[in-house]
C-alpha cells in the first residue's frame, strides 16, 4: 500500500479541447442531432418524485437508532441525493424547460437541491459553464485538482483518504482556483434550503436533518456511484481527457456516463445521448471507455500510474462575456 503515483505534474498539452471540433464535424454530417436539443418534458417529474420520496425517508427515519440513520443515508438516501446531484447537472443545462425558460432551470434546481442538505445548485451551474468552456483550462476550470492534491494523495492509502474527502475538495477548491462572487441567486438557494433543513428539524427532528447531509456527504465519496468523477476526465490513456461509460449506473444518474457525447453537446439532456451515440456510431464505439466505475475507483487507488495528477491542463483565453 506504498507505493507512490509516478506522476509529478498534470500532462500539459497545447491544444484546444477535442470537443468543439467533433460537435462541428458530427453537426455537418448528421444534422438531425440538432432535434434531440431542447427540454426533457419527464425530468421535471422524475426529480420532483426523488424529493418527495426523501423526504417521506425523512419521516421514516426519524426514531432510527443513528446506526441505521448512517447504514440507511449511504445505502439508500445518499444514492438519491447523488442522483439528484446529476440532475441539477443536466438542469443547468436549461433542459428541464428549456433555454427560454432559464429562472424556471434556476428555481426548479434549487428545488432539486432541497434532500441534497447544503446549498449546491447555483454555486454548481456558476462553475460548471466554465467547465465546458474551459476543459482543463489552468486556473479556470476548478475540477481539475490543485497542485496540493497531487502532490500528497500519491499513495493508495492516501488515494482513499482523498475519495472519502472529494465533497469536500470540490466544495473549497473554486475559492482558491477561480474565486467568484457571490451571486443573488447563490443567497436565494441557501436561505431557501437552510429552511426547509429547519423545518424538517422542527417537525422530526435532527435525525433526518443527518441523515440528508450523511447522505450526501457519504455517497459523493468512496461510494460505487462516484466512480464518475474519476471516470470522466481523468487520464487512464495517453491522449484521452474524456471517457464515456455505457453501464447500468446511467440508470440511476441520468446518463452522466455518456460523458463523450455530453461534452460534444451539453445542450442535449442525458435521456437522449444514446441517441447521440447511435447516430453518430462511428465517432464514439472506437473511443475508448470504462466498463465499470467501481473498477474504476479500485485502478484509481492501485495503480501507479494514476492519481490526481492525471489530468489533461491547458492554457486557456477568456472569452468576451456578451
Amino acid at each position: 500500500m506504498g507505493n507512490r503515483v509516478t506522476r509529478d505534474d498534470f500532462e500539459w498539452v497545447y491544444t484546444e479541447q477535442p470537443h468543439t471540433q467533433r460537435r462541428k464535424e458530427i453537426l455537418a454530417k448528421y444534422p438531425q442531432i440538432k432535434t434531440l436539443m431542447g427540454p426533457d418534458p419527464h425530468l421535471k417529474w422524475i426529480v420532483s418524485g426523488m424529493v418527495f420520496m426523501q423526504l417521506l425517508a425523512c419521516y421514516l427515519v426519524k426514531d432510527l437508532s443513528w446506526k441505521w440513520i448512517f447504514f440507511w443515508a449511504y445505502a439508500f438516501g445518499g444514492c438519491i441525493n447523488h442522483s439528484l446531484t446529476l440532475a441539477i447537472h443536466d438542469i443547468s443545462h436549461n433542459v428541464a424547460f428549456g433555454n427560454k425558460q432559464t429562472k424556471w432551470n434556476r428555481w426548479f434546481a434549487v428545488f432539486a437541491n432541497l434532500p441534497i442538505g447544503i446549498p449546491y445548485s447555483a454555486s454548481f451551474k456558476k462553475y460548471h459553464i466554465d467547465h465546458h468552456r474551459y476543459l482543463g483550462g489552468d486556473g479556470l476550470d476548478v475540477d481539475i485538482p490543485t497542485d496540493f492534491e497531487g502532490w500528497f494523495f500519491c499513495t493508495p492509502l492516501r488515494k482513499v483518504l482523498w475519495l472519502f474527502l472529494q465533497p469536500l475538495f470540490y466544495s473549497l477548491r473554486p475559492l482558491y482556483v477561480n474565486p467568484k462572487a457571490i451571486t443573488r441567486m447563490e443567497i436565494f438557494n441557501a436561505l431557501v434550503q437552510f429552511f426547509v433543513d429547519l423545518i424538517i428539524y422542527y417537525l422530526w427532528g435532527l435525525k433526518p436533518v443527518i441523515y440528508l447531509i450523511a447522505g450526501t456527504i457519504l455517497c459523493l465519496g468512496l461510494h460505487p456511484i462516484s466512480g464518475h468523477f474519476i471516470a470522466e476526465h481523468y487520464m487512464f490513456l495517453k491522449g484521452y481527457e474524456t471517457y464515456s461509460y455505457y453501464g447500468p449506473l446511467n440508470w440511476l444518474t441520468f446518463n452522466v456516463g455518456y460523458h463523450m457525447e455530453h461534452h460534444d453537446f451539453p445542450s442535449i439532456p442525458g435521456c437522449r445521448l444514446p441517441m447521440v451515440k447511435k447516430i453518430a456510431a462511428e465517432y464514439y464505439d472506437n473511443l475508448p471507455h470504462h466498463q465499470s466505475w467501481i473498477r474504476v475507483l479500485w485502478d484509481f487507488v492501485f495503480d501507479d500510474s494514476i492519481g490526481p495528477y492525471s489530468r489533461v491542463k491547458r492554457l486557456c483565453k477568456l472569452a468576451k462575456e456578451s
